[in-house]
């Protein structure tokens, strides 16, 4: 079976894609910050699938931690077909541009930019190892961003320019990753209802209601799921670097 790691994967988004990778028998690693008896309950009802489902708690912001989600991915499964980098923090207290903090910034930089970036590096340099040693290896990295990555909002320019970042990192990972046969995408998803949305659903029903998207209802995380699923089973081949914007039409302007 093919082994993906899902960072930020009990919860939200990460949930949605684990469920859908299970369902299509990828073994997973999930990480996240949560010690593991606290996601328990996740990690059962994917093992359902009849897939091995694994958990490694730890912050991608720290290189330590990072070092050793790969590390205890290839103890366990014995490589890496798929990394899913997409596990994220919202801006801390949601500040105004001109009250902005340096240690905020800092934070949503290294577990929504650096983060990815680097855990990709040591990802890639297996993935690498692996295609030298198998003939007809592929393998897949997924950046999940955001339209925050392309929508402002000057009380959250911590978390636009960490997504708009990843935009970036996914065209430089595929570049320098495409002679070894490892695709990298960007999914881009728009309004999604999980955790992180929780607090602001009143504010997006209504502007939903009001024409925010075309689809005129919430994006849900099977929806990415489903996505992630099909780029990592090479449904959706020689495109590699690409965006797909699962956002129910949001970012198409009309008049």
């Amino acid at each position: 079976m093919p082994v993906a790691i899902i960072t930020g994967g009990a919860r939200g988004i990460g949930r949605g894609i684990a469920g859908e990778l299970a369902k299509g028998g990828w073994n997973l690693m999930l990480n996240g910050m949560r010690p593991a008896n606290q996601v328990q309950e996740a990690l059962t009802e994917l093992a359902d699938f009849n897939v091995s489902v694994q958990y490694c708690a730890g912050d991608i912001g720290v290189a330590a931690d990072r070092e050793r989600l790969i590390k205890t991915t290839v103890e366990k499964f014995g490589g890496i077909d798929a990394l899913i980098n997409n596990a994220g923090i919202t801006s801390p207290g949601r500040k105004d541009l001109l009250e902005a903090e340096e240690d905020s910034f800092d934070r949503v930089m290294a577990v929504n930019l650096k983060g990815p970036f680097f855990l990709t590096q040591l990802a890639a340099r297996q993935m690498i190892s692996q295609a030298g040693n198998a003939v007809g290896f592929r393998g897949t990295i997924v950046f999940v961003s955001s339209v925050s990555g392309e929508f402002v909002s000057t009380n959250r320019g911590d978390y636009c320019l960490s997504k708009a970042g990843l935009g970036m990192a996914t065209k430089l990972w595929a570049a320098r990753l495409a002679e070894y046969g490892i695709d990298v995408f960007e999914v881009r998803p728009g309004v999604i209802r999980s955790d992180m949305t929780s607090g602001v659903q009143e504010k997006y029903d209504k502007l939903i209601a009001e024409g925010l998207t075309l689809q005129r209802r919430w994006g849900e995380v099977e929806d990415v799921g489903k996505a992630v699923r099909a780029l990592v089973s090479g449904q959706i081949p020689y495109a590699t670097g690409q965006v797909l914007r699962i956002d129910g039409g949001m970012t198409i302007r009309t008049m």
